[in-house]
């Protein structure tokens, strides 16, 4: 695992380190508080480098919800054609610039994150000269540092003998531990919430999206209480940090949402306001022809040998400017009038 996630491994370290340099000259290097500090800002500083994926989720799913009622038609259309339907699919998504899996990108990018710091913690222990970006200074003073008795890098199911080692009991590692484990699966309850609540309409019309929803805002808390026993305090800390700052970040990006759309949909308004409209009983206006441009169909000869209409000069096509065809009947007459003169 080391060296698979080795080029995340030192960037989390370096930041957790900067994070305690910080809070370490405040508050002493050795204070358990400084270090849970440095991992709230460790995940605030992550999440912030994630901002703007998070951002294009949201986005997307809006998007999503415009064209949600197509999707809809294009599974009762080709339920028997899975094929047919993931084909479709893909042209609709295409054509309205969504990209299905941008909403997971967020998440995605959390894991390995999580996996890193789990193992920068568990290289914290007596005897260790360094740990990545840490000399031996830093990792014995986190070894050192305590909240109400309870290690940062110990958990509440690790042998006694173990903890005896660090220097704490399994007393207090569950007197800090069990508070922590219950107020990030209450954080994780209302994040998953709120996550369900935001689902389109279509989603949450299909009863098996609608169950598994449902199924994860419980589950997903109580993994939190159970896991809770096997993890270390400090990444109870970083749990309960990205729970909290995810409550937030939805808060905020849903208003900025809302704002843009609100404005979006304003300029729609403003635009067919503003769109020329022909008045009541007014022909809608034929296009003039371009010099070099075939007349148009409405004005030449058509296949049954009807008579093209008049141009602008009352000229018909072939005809020279200003000439005019005599009628049969107008010569007779003209010639019977010569002939009374004589």
């Amino acid at each position: 695992m080391a060296e698979f996630f080795s080029f995340i491994l030192y960037p989390v370290s370096a930041i957790l380190w900067f994070w305690h340099k910080v809070f370490g000259a405040v508050l002493g290097p050795d204070n358990g508080f400084a270090w849970a500090l440095s991992v709230f800002f460790l995940v605030f500083s992550l999440r912030v480098l994630l901002l703007k994926p998070a951002i294009s989720q949201m986005r997307a799913g809006r998007k999503m919800a415009k064209f949600a009622p197509h999707i809809q038609k294009l599974r009762e259309k080709y339920k028997n054609d899975r094929q047919r339907m993931a084909q479709e699919m893909q042209k609709l998504q295409s054509e309205h610039g969504v990209n299905p899996l941008g909403g997971c990108l967020p998440a995605l990018l959390q894991i390995p994150v999580f996996l890193s710091l789990f193992h920068v913690l568990r290289n914290f222990h007596p005897g260790a000269t360094s740990n990545y970006i840490f000399d031996q200074a830093g990792v014995e003073s986190f070894i050192n540092a305590n909240i109400f008795g309870a290690k940062l890098g110990n958990w509440i199911t690790q042998p006694a003998n173990e903890l005896a080692l660090f220097g704490t009991d399994r007393a207090s590692m569950m007197i800090v531990g069990i508070p922590l484990m219950c107020v990030a699966s209450v954080a994780t309850f209302f994040t998953m919430r709120i996550s369900v609540k935001k689902q389109t309409d279509a989603a949450m019309a299909n009863p098996q999206s609608a169950m598994m929803a449902k199924f994860m805002m419980y589950i997903a808390p109580i993994g939190a209480i159970i896991s809770g026993w096997f993890l270390p305090i400090a990444v109870l800390l970083y749990w309960l940090a990205n729970n909290v700052w995810t409550l937030g970040q939805q808060h905020f990006l849903t208003k900025k949402i809302d704002r843009e759309q609100e404005r979006e949909r304003q300029r729609e308004i403003e635009a067919k306001k503003s769109a020329p409209r022909p008045k009541p009983g007014q022909k809608p206006v034929r296009p003039e022809s371009k010099p070099g441009e075939a007349e148009p169909a409405s004005t030449r000869t058509g296949d049954g040998g009807k008579p093209a209409a008049k141009n602008g000069n009352g000229q018909r096509p072939g005809g020279r400017p200003g000439a005019k065809k005599n009628r049969p009947g107008k010569q007779a007459a003209s010639a019977k009038k010569g002939k009374r003169r004589r």
